[in-house]
């Protein structure tokens, strides 16, 4: 086949690179949505179909291109950049929020430009999935869905990677989102995090805690995620196009919702409820500024013009990756 020479290969190895690195930064930040970001690298269609054809043990090297590019940035992207992005969410939350704010609102013209013109099917799909995650993040700011933190159990941690990994291969849905609000964002951040400071280390006594307890569960659970989602949504995609499409613009733009950017930390008080455990003295003395709750503020107007500067910023960085992508596919063509 053409599309086996070298030249292409080439390319579409380095392309499928780029949208792995993406997709990576997009899995450990609230908000942006790793298959988003695949589709504005040009590679998205190539993933899904490589992950179908895997799963049902079809070799072609084309498709194994695209999934080792993918998968091996955004493994590398995650694990060296894990700890620095947590820290910038917790210290700097108004800022990364504003941009998440941006980012994702890039994804909406891609989304909406496979859907074409809008029709019953897609806006009813659009309407349900908005009103799906504006519910995720009304749950959120009640606190309703924070059952993870400190006390998550591997189980628990193996079903995140399933949620995350379901999510981040949808153009629209975030997986670092679904973890925020399923109170699991935090822990698997600061897991992957310990895990590359042991290995840095070379210390395998420290290796194994993050290991057995984060590393693997989340691990196996976004391998069982992608294959499941990955011929799930082609089977949709195929059957009903517009409303999976629609169900998907919706939820991209319901993510937003949840990313109300002027909102901190606040360090709880003796006697509240954090996590699921009341705060003694003994307790608040073990809890990071990471599992504080977060409450909103009125912002200064500098912080209103700043945040809507992050915006434009994220929004002009989805749109020029999302340029790259497209050139990429004619240049191939």
């Amino acid at each position: 086949m053409a599309g086996d020479s070298d030249a292409p290969l080439g390319s579409l190895f380095a392309r499928s690179a780029v949208g792995g690195v993406l997709m990576g930064l997009a899995n450990l930040v609230p908000g942006i949505s790793g298959g988003t970001m695949l589709l504005a690298a040009g590679v998205y269609p190539n993933f899904i179909q490589g992950v179908a054809e895997v799963t049902t043990l079809k070799f072609r090297m084309p498709s194994l291109v695209v999934l080792a590019g993918v998968v091996s940035a955004a493994g590398v992207a995650i694990l060296l950049l894990a700890g620095t992005v947590k820290g910038l969410v917790v210290d700097h939350r108004w800022i990364m929020y504003s941009l998440f704010i941006g980012l994702t609102l890039g994804g909406v013209p891609i989304v909406k430009g496979l859907i074409g013109e809008l029709d019953p099917r897609s806006i009813g799909g659009a309407v349900v999935g908005f009103l799906g995650m504006a519910g995720l993040a009304l749950l959120q700011a009640q606190g309703v869905t924070s059952a993870g933190g400190a006390d998550a159990s591997a189980p628990l941690f193996f079903l995140a990677g399933i949620a995350g990994a379901s999510a981040m291969i949808l153009p629209g849905v975030s997986g670092g989102y679904l973890l925020l609000v399923m109170g699991m964002y935090v822990p698997i951040l600061s897991g992957i995090d310990a895990f590359k400071e042991a290995l840095k280390a070379r210390d395998l006594a420290a290796l194994v805690d993050p290991t057995v307890g984060v590393v693997l569960p989340v691990g196996i659970g976004v391998v069982v995620g992608i294959v499941a989602v990955s011929n799930v949504l082609k089977w949709l995609l195929a059957r009903f196009e517009k409303a999976t499409l629609g169900v998907l613009l919706g939820l991209l733009l319901g993510a937003v919702v949840g990313l109300w950017p002027f909102q901190q930390g606040v360090e709880p008080q003796l006697g509240d409820i954090v996590k699921g455990r009341v705060v003694t003295e003994e307790v608040l003395a073990d809890l990071d500024p990471d599992d504080w709750p977060t409450q909103t503020f009125t912002p200064a107007a500098g912080q209103v013009g700043g945040s809507l500067a992050f915006i434009v910023v994220g929004l002009a960085v989805t749109l020029a990756v999302a340029r790259f992508g497209s050139r990429g596919e004619s240049q191939e063509a």
